[in-house]
This record gives structure tokens, C-alpha cells and sequence, in this order.
């Protein structure tokens, strides 16, 4: 079921972190009909079934600006604004905290763990790191100013006030964010680092992979070796350019994939449940920055360690 979100000016608080849906009943609908129900129907009930848009409009669920329930019976009227929450699917708990590294008026700078997305977006709504951290700050308000792959873990940049977000994301935009990220992978002397990666990188939507191909490249990092024990050694990866997947695709070009990828340089069964005790071993460390709003260098790093890099 899907309508037009609205954070702010909607009678429904949130529910589980995630906000009311907005539905604005159209103009020209086509053919008008007579009643809200009637309209609500024929828009969601290929969707979830007639049966539970009316079970919907009888238990109250979609309500009007006042906060008062809307009735299916009620007169049709053009532009009028509906909120109602969604049902969720029961989804599995990462088993992992988000970590709070930095917190202030503007800004909350948190360790995502592994396995947790950074937004709500197909089958994972409530188990995400805004969802969990609007209910656990009591921040409604939060958003990121970045997003951070699911399987990856490390510092995500998250935005207090709604009016201060464009100033953070366009830090994002325009490449004024440093960032480093440690990767653990297989160490192979034939690969001569540190170097710099270039390539064109393509991701089409519903392809779990993305993939290189010849072209003008979009997408550049460097790769350092740090240290190494036996066949296995820890990078640093700096990547100037913010393409999906973009560190796991130039790892694995260079003949190097990041440990318990899913995905490169084998696409595993889509579906499979994650395994939590074999994590992507990647990890966004720092974050370097100047504050777009008070002018002030920034500098953040992860607490979190790489499983496969264990200290000592």
C-alpha cells in the first residue's frame, strides 16, 4: 500500500519510528466517486484486498486533519488529506546496538552494526538505524544525511532538525566529507598497493550486483595495505566517489573480495537469511569534515572493530 509520507504536519504521531503515510485525494481521479471508501478501495484494494481497506476505514485507521477517524460513507472531496499507519511484515532483530559516537543539537553521529539498513525500504522498516534511533533519542525529527550499505558497519551521519539536513547532504554531494573505511581481505603479494582505482560502475534496479563496465569512469578509490597475517591483510579504503557497492566491486576487481561478501565475486541465493556471525568485514572508521552550519572541523571514529582483525 503505498501514499505520500508527510513527517510534520500530520495528526498521527509516529509509530515504531517510521511516520504516518498521506494520502491527498486527487483532483481528477478519473471518474469521481461517491464516497472516500469508494476511492480508497479502488486505489488499494488490488493491493491488500477490498475486505481490509473497509476492516481499515471500520477500526478508525485513516483519519483526517482533526485526528478524527474517516468513515468509507463520507462524501468524496477533492484535496482532502488522509493519514493512516502501515502493517508491517514481523521482521528478525539485528541482534547488535547502534552505538552513539556524537550527539549534539544539530547532528548525532552513531556506529551502525552490521546487517542494519540505514533507512526504511522494502523489507526492512522498524529493524533500521533510523527507526531505532528516532524511538531510542526520542528524535522523530532524525534523518541521515548519507546512506551506508546494510552489511556495511561504521559511522552514519544522522541530521536532528529537518531544516539543517540539505546542509549536511550537500557535504555528501559534493565530496567535502573524507572518509576512510578498513576492510579485511585476502592478502595476494602479486597486487601492487597502495593504488588508485578507477572505473565505470553500473547498478540497475531489482540486480543484486552491481557490476564494471568499459566507459568513462564514475567511481574512484584508493586502496592501501596496512598490515597483513598469513594470507589474510587489513586495507584502508578511501573512496573519492560514492558509488552502490563501490569499495566490495574495486576490492574484488583487483582479485581482492572483502571477507563473507554475499555478493562478490558470488552472488549468493537472494532471500538467504544473514548469517550474523559472518559479517561483511568492511567498516566506514572515520568521517572528517568542516560543519556546514557552525564552521567547526569535524573528526569522527568508529568504536567498532572488524571480527576477522581481532586486536592483540
Amino acid at each position: 500500500m503505498r501514499g505520500r509520507r508527510r513527517t510534520s504536519a500530520g495528526p498521527l504521531p509516529q509509530r515504531d519510528g517510521i511516520d504516518a503515510v498521506r494520502v491527498r485525494l486527487p483532483e481528477d481521479p478519473g471518474s469521481f466517486p461517491a464516497t472516500v471508501g469508494e476511492y480508497l478501495v479502488g486505489r488499494f484494494g488490488g493491493a491488500i484486498g477490498a475486505a481490509r481497506v473497509a476492516g481499515m476505514l471500520e477500526a478508525g485507521r485513516f483519519v483526517g486533519t482533526d485526528g478524527a477517524a474517516v468513515r468509507g460513507a463520507e462524501p468524496y472531496t477533492a484535496g482532502r488529506c488522509l493519514w493512516f499507519h502501515r502493517d508491517f511484515a514481523p521482521e528478525e532483530p539485528v541482534p547488535f546496538p547502534v552505538g552513539v559516537v556524537y550527539r549534539d543539537e544539530r547532528i548525532v553521529v552513531v556506529d551502525k552494526p552490521h546487517f542494519l539498513a540505514t533507512m526504511p525500504r522494502g523489507r526492512h522498516i522498524t529493524e533500521t538505524a533510523v527507526a531505532r534511533l528516532r524511538r531510542e533519542l526520542d528524535l522523530p525529527a532524525l534523518q541521515p544525511a548519507h546512506r551506508l550499505d546494510r552489511l556495511t558497519a561504521g559511522l552514519l551521519l544522522c541530521v536532528v532538525r529537518p531544516e539543517d539536513r540539505g546542509a549536511y547532504q550537500t557535504l555528501f554531494r559534493d565530496r567535502r566529507v573524507c572518509k576512510e573505511y578498513e576492510a579485511v581481505a585476502p592478502y595476494d603479494p602479486s597486487v601492487a598497493l597502495p593504488r588508485t582505482v578507477r572505473s565505470r560502475i553500473v547498478k540497475e534496479r531489482g540486480v543484486l550486483a552491481a557490476r564494471e563496465e568499459p566507459g568513462e569512469p564514475n567511481s574512484e578509490s584508493r586502496v592501501e595495505l596496512v598490515e597483513r597475517r598469513g594470507g589474510v591483510g587489513r586495507y584502508r579504503l578511501l573512496p573519492t566517489t560514492g558509488r552502490t557497492h563501490q569499495l566490495r566491486v574495486h576490492m574484488n576487481a583487483l582479485g581482492l573480495p572483502i571477507l563473507h561478501d554475499p555478493l562478490y565475486p558470488v552472488v549468493e541465493a537472494e532471500g538467504a537469511a544473514d548469517d550474523f556471525s559472518r559479517p561483511l568485514q568492511l567498516l566506514a572508521r572515520v568521517l572528517e569534515f568542516t560543519d556546514p552550519v557552525g564552521g567547526e572541523p569535524r573528526r569522527f571514529t568508529s568504536g567498532l572493530r572488524l571480527s576477522a582483525w581481532p586486536e592483540g
